[in-house]
């Protein structure tokens, strides 16, 4: 069966107006040319949509049948054209959003100030490892990550938007707490509790070192910054992990941060995506809204 929405509205007309006349008043129609239509319609159909009750038109029930569903085609359009322009007016719309597990700390206030400039947003958070970031972009399941610099080989655009300084911890009664100037050298012997292997933070650490004539010293390994922090707390060894990512335990002085000389590591955080990649509106949107804000919300503490 084929009937066009011409048609659906042709039928909605007549039952609304009772009249083949009037309905081809109300569409700038001619009479003859409704009439046609609906023959066009029962050709198809093998059925009758209309027969005259007096000097009426009333549908049959094949007829009102067909005008249920021609009124549910026509809420669904405008229904439609509504959500476009809701999409056009940023007033709803869809991001899907990927982070590295660090980003986890500050991440969550960009995107509440993100939630209150637009509530119709539905954001969807994925936080995952290096590796998970690179396979979501590579395989475009996300609109965009934040995340250390993107690595080369990969078809990605990655734009700096924040920075991500890599500070030593201690506990507050270790031996070197108290210096007010720390030689690298001094701390490369002690036990570091470091991230995995594949970690961004864990590479640009081993390279910092290695530019200054050092190696670390690894003595735990865990994957998480979370897990670092507990183990640093708990006095197994130092640790580096990024500042955004102790704001509490610094202001609560259970951690430390040691003036370690050449410290801290410089990092950044990238907004990265896929190149020529084309966003909806709402993920356009929140692209900016990251560079343009991110600095003022999520500014850090003085340590």
């Amino acid at each position: 069966m084929h009937i066009t929405l011409k048609q659906f509205r042709i039928i909605e007309a007549i039952v609304e107006n009772s009249s083949y006349t009037e309905a081809a008043k109300a569409l700038f129609m001619t009479q003859p040319a409704v009439s046609m239509q609906i023959k066009q319609i029962e050709g198809e159909i093998g059925l009758q949509l209309f027969e005259r009750s007096g000097k009426q038109i009333k549908a049959t029930e094949a007829g009102q049948e067909l005008l249920h569903y021609a009124r549910t085609i026509r809420q669904q359009l405008e229904e439609a054209e509504t959500v476009m322009e809701e999409l056009k007016g940023l007033k709803r719309g869809k991001l899907h959003l990927t982070m590295a597990s660090t980003a986890n700390y500050f991440a969550p206030r960009l995107i509440a100030a993100f939630h209150h400039q637009y509530p119709g947003a539905k954001v969807t958070l994925d936080v995952t490892n290096r590796s998970g970031l690179l396979e979501a972009l590579d395989t475009n399941t996300t609109d965009m990550a934040i995340m250390g610099r993107p690595p080369e080989g990969h078809e990605l655009t990655g734009i700096s938007f924040l920075d991500n300084p890599l500070v030593v911890i201690a506990w507050p009664e270790h031996p070197l707490a108290q210096s007010s100037s720390i030689p690298l050298a001094d701390v490369a012997d002690e036990p570091f509790i470091v991230r995995e292997p594949a970690s961004g933070t864990r590479m640009a650490i081993e390279r910092y070192f290695a530019a200054h004539h050092l190696t670390l010293t690894p003595g735990m390994e865990m994957n998480r910054s979370e897990a670092i922090k507990q183990a640093v707390m708990a006095e197994l060894g130092l640790g580096i992990v990024s500042l955004h990512t102790i704001e509490m335990e610094l202001a609560l002085k259970r951690m430390v941060v040691l003036n370690v000389e050449d410290f801290p590591i410089m990092r950044h955080w990238y907004i990265v995506h896929r190149n020529n990649k084309r966003f909806a509106a709402i993920p356009e949107v929140f692209r900016n809204f990251a560079i343009r804000e991110s600095r003022a919300l999520l500014e850090l503490l003085e340590y």
